[in-house]
């Protein structure tokens, strides 16, 4: 989640989610209209903040620089960005996400120490102006044979409706933005997401 993604005050809709039980955020503060600069590190402190009070896990996305000043619990990392040993190295400890989106990529994130996958879009996105097309299911089945105990995340276009779906293809976890960040009831969203079971 991103503060370009919210419709309301976005640390009120973090709180929210927290409350409701979400196991752990991504603070993903990309694309147009996003923070910068110490108004963008203020805004993530205070994720971070809240995210602690909770006990649940801080991500940042693709901002390095910021996951080690900020000692983030984790950071998520797209195919073009930092190499991933480069920062295992850096902050030892750490979870560090990896995005994927083929069999190759997925074997070099398990070879290079991801803790986990997230794999997608598996449907259309708003979310991300420049996401790839559409993986679908049968790639996050293709995916779940060939690593069967490795975390994989479902990301992209998931919602309440279509969440269960993504997770007995073999997801172990969904990630959203759009689902819980325009919302009526964060808090029923969240139940309903949490709801859903991954089937082996």
């Amino acid at each position: 989640m991103g503060t370009m993604n919210c419709t309301k005050d976005p640390l009120k809709i973090l709180e929210e989610a927290l409350e409701a039980g979400i196991t752990c955020f991504q603070l993903r503060e990309k694309g147009e209209g996003a923070l910068t600069g110490s108004v963008y590190e203020e805004f993530a402190r205070a994720c971070q903040k809240m995210c602690l009070a909770y006990q649940v896990p801080f991500i940042i996305n693709d901002d390095v620089e910021l996951a080690l000043k900020l000692d983030a619990d984790g950071i998520h990392i797209g195919q073009e960005d930092l190499a991933l040993s480069t920062f295992r190295k850096q902050a030892k400890g750490k979870i560090i996400g990896v995005s994927v989106h083929n069999s190759r990529e997925m074997e070099q994130a398990i070879l290079s120490g991801a803790d986990y996958v997230g794999i997608g879009p598996i449907y259309k996105t708003q979310s991300k102006k420049d996401a790839k097309p559409p993986a679908g299911l049968h790639f996050l089945k293709a995916m779940r044979k060939q690593c069967s105990n490795f975390p994989i995340v479902g990301i992209g276009g998931i919602t309440e409706e279509n969440a269960s779906e993504v997770r007995s293809s073999g997801a172990d976890g969904v990630s959203v933005i759009s689902v819980i960040c325009h919302s009526k009831d964060i808090g029923q969203t969240v139940k309903n997401l949490l709801l859903t079971k991954k089937i082996n």
